[in-house]
């Protein structure tokens, strides 16, 4: 356990220094081209989700995803103006955009590391959606240019912090299995990458209307737990669970939040008391995604209380939508067309495309985890 912890302390310390250089990068970008607080969000967000899926990346991935981030980053913030401009149509193309990538997981590993990538930028736009920045951040949301841009920094700054921890670092990536073995098909109709693909777009279709109705401009958290809960599912149980720790995991954080904004720490403070909670949080997860809930609840108070939002007061809130989103993903999994749990081998993970392919389990973690 405590070689686990420290190798756990060396990853997380990577990904933060990626996370940091792309943040003080993008902090200079917004203050030479006027730009506005959400490049500062849509930086911090992709570097952070897309360290987990590089560690083992080979040459070919991580080109694919130097053409498909910045891409998909500029597609998202069209996206998130549409949701501002006509909720209904940007709903529906969101909840497209989401179950697509993983539709496409029946096509090979290639194409599943291709959909976990085209999904990072959507769920950064979920972090602190335009509609949900407070009025002197909000303003011209980032064009798809300078989203583009920043989706490049965050492909360069993970690259450089990665490269130069396996070049000096004591600890390397354990490499993915170069030639997987055949797949024997799922016996299954519809196929379980329709189905789950299915059982998410029902989830966070659910979540957009009980968003809106519930939570006005604040349905980006249950869409984000509908999303979380439901992504990479090995079965009905895996998404109960995974819908309790990140309640669980809120609950956690909002009472710390709650600490911080009674002991009054603002300015310079709170950015830095935002980064640590997100290194322990990062620290934690392989442990229990509780963890990293709690600690992104804390962050992202901090943030929006920086931005001049009363985040104590949206604390209950946030609890609301983060029960109401895990609820409606557990009866998506459990209802819309189920898939039964296998039972991998002890030192295998199943594929969730519901082939019998059985791969060495890498390191880190998955862009659902990172959300």
């Amino acid at each position: 356990m405590a070689r686990k912890l420290l190798r756990n302390a060396y990853e997380s310390g990577l990904t933060m220094a990626a996370v940091l250089l792309c943040w003080s990068l993008a902090l200079w970008l917004e203050a030479v081209a006027g730009l506005h607080t959400d490049v500062l969000v849509l930086a911090v967000a992709l570097t952070l989700t897309l360290a987990g899926t590089q560690r083992t990346a080979d040459t070919r991935r991580r080109l694919t995803a130097l053409a498909l981030l910045p891409a998909t980053a500029a597609v998202s913030i069209l996206v998130g103006r549409l949701i501002a401009a006509h909720y209904v149509i940007g709903a529906v193309v969101f909840t497209a955009g989401m179950s697509a990538p993983v539709w496409i997981r029946r096509y090979g590993r290639a194409a599943t590391k291709a959909g976990t990538l085209m999904t990072l930028p959507f769920i950064a736009l979920l972090v602190v959606p335009g509609p949900a920045l407070p009025p002197k951040a909000q303003g011209t949301l980032v064009s798809w240019g300078w989203a583009a841009l920043i989706g490049v920094l965050a492909v360069s700054c993970v690259w450089l912090v990665q490269g130069l921890g396996d070049r000096y670092g004591p600890w390397r990536p354990e490499p993915e299995p170069p030639n997987p073995p055949p797949r024997r098909p799922s016996r299954l109709r519809p196929r379980p990458s329709t189905r789950m693909a299915v059982q998410l777009a029902a989830g966070i279709a659910a979540a957009f209307v009980a968003g809106r109705l519930l939570f006005d401009d604040h349905w980006p958290w249950a869409v984000l737990t509908a999303y979380v809960a439901a992504s990479g599912n090995r079965g009905r149980t895996d998404v109960v669970r995974k819908g309790i720790e990140r309640l669980a995991g809120a609950c956690a954080g909002t009472l710390l939040a709650a600490g911080v904004a009674t002991a009054g720490i603002t300015g310079p403070a709170s950015v830095a008391l935002m980064f640590a909670v997100l290194a322990v949080a990062l620290w934690l997860r392989p442990l229990s995604y509780a963890y990293w809930a709690a600690g992104m609840t804390t962050a992202l108070s901090l943030l929006l209380g920086r931005l001049g939002q009363d985040a104590t007061s949206l604390l209950p809130t946030r609890l609301a939508a983060i029960a109401v989103g895990a609820a409606l993903t557990v009866a998506s999994a459990w209802w819309v067309l189920p898939v039964a749990k296998r039972r991998p081998a002890p030192d295998a993970v199943r594929p969730t495309d519901g082939t019998d392919q059985r791969v060495a389990r890498p390191s880190g973690s998955g862009a659902a985890q990172d959300a």
